[in-house]
């Protein structure tokens, strides 16, 4: 019997060429769409058919979904502050390219689209843990582009009946998070300025919280959501996290236990768009794809730090 084909848009990236290893090992036929904007070739598995192309160019997108049962949709023009900087950028990349990717998939007869989406539409708004019954509140362009995503997935169920599931990630971590981009995220710049010997810098008071969710167990709630019964999935979201809260003071100092350094990090001005707490109730995802995240905070960073050493990684800019 054939081997599923699926699509993962963004496969050359962190959270996307994660998702591509682990559905290869399954037996997966694997297509990966990416631009290499912010990807990188190295990540790209030599068992992965390669398309090389933006998301929001409709033919490129036409010919990558192309047989393909199963879309996974990790490509996005990512980072708050990126948004902030290039707000037309991120609503061309979020929110037309997912429109394109789920007009191309229906059409190609797709039968589900399983997209990503960010804890940043909650936007630091109402009480904590957020629920996915909630008012979204986005303060960034970016929140914005993916709340936008999420309402075309849930229409796309509605009206045209092609099966959709919105993820809300909750701060990714893990292996192949580089730290060389202006808008890298915060562990990875944490790691290589200890590395270094260099005082982390840290935005505003550091007690802003996250909820910081393991890549492994992102990758274990995509497969949830693509094998979750249509009836209760197709047409929702739902939180993707650990449940848990921690600050970012209380990362530095896990960081440098697990790595030896003790620095004091700089303090800086709080960065635009930002948001203070973010905490996600998980209780849906539990009960309807049947995911729970298994790798708690320390360990996550004890295997994160522990590849960062047995990789070359460039430096932070």
């Amino acid at each position: 019997m054939a081997a599923v084909k699926v699509l993962v848009t963004g496969g050359a990236g962190f959270i996307g060429s994660n998702l591509v290893a682990r559905l290869l090992d399954e037996g997966y036929a694997v297509r990966v769409l990416d631009d290499f904007s912010t990807g990188h070739r190295e990540n790209v598995d030599t068992r992965a058919e390669l398309i090389e192309g933006d998301i929001d160019d409709e033919a490129v997108a036409r010919e990558a979904v192309r047989g393909a049962q199963v879309v996974f949709h990790q490509a996005a023009a990512g980072s708050v502050a990126r948004s902030v900087a290039q707000p037309l950028v991120t609503d061309r990349v979020n929110t037309h390219g997912t429109l394109t990717v789920l007009k191309v998939a229906l059409d190609s007869g797709v039968q589900r689209v399983v997209s990503a989406s960010s804890s940043s539409v909650y936007g630091g708004a109402g009480a904590l843990p957020s629920v996915e019954t909630g008012v979204p509140s986005p303060r960034s362009p970016y929140a914005v582009s993916k709340l936008a995503g999420e309402h075309y997935c849930r229409v796309f169920t509605q009206v045209y009946g092609l099966e959709t599931v919105a993820l809300r990630y909750f701060n990714v971590f893990g292996p192949r998070q580089r730290p060389d981009s202006a808008y890298a995220a915060v562990i990875p710049l944490f790691i290589t300025a200890l590395s270094a010997g260099q005082r982390p810098i840290v935005h505003g008071d550091g007690q802003q919280s996250r909820d910081f969710t393991f890549v492994d167990d992102v990758v274990e709630a995509n497969l949830a959501a693509m094998r979750a019964p249509a009836a209760s999935a197709a047409g929702n979201l739902f939180n993707i996290a650990c449940g848990g809260s921690h600050s970012l003071l209380e990362l530095l100092d896990v960081l440098g236990r697990e790595m030896g350094v003790s620095l004091p990090p700089v303090r800086t001005e709080p960065r635009p768009g930002d948001i203070r707490a973010s905490q996600a109730d998980v209780s849906a995802a539990r009960q309807v794809l049947g995911f729970e995240a298994k790798v708690s905070f320390e360990e996550g960073l004890r295997r994160t730090v522990a590849w960062y050493r047995a990789v070359s990684v460039p430096p932070a800019p």
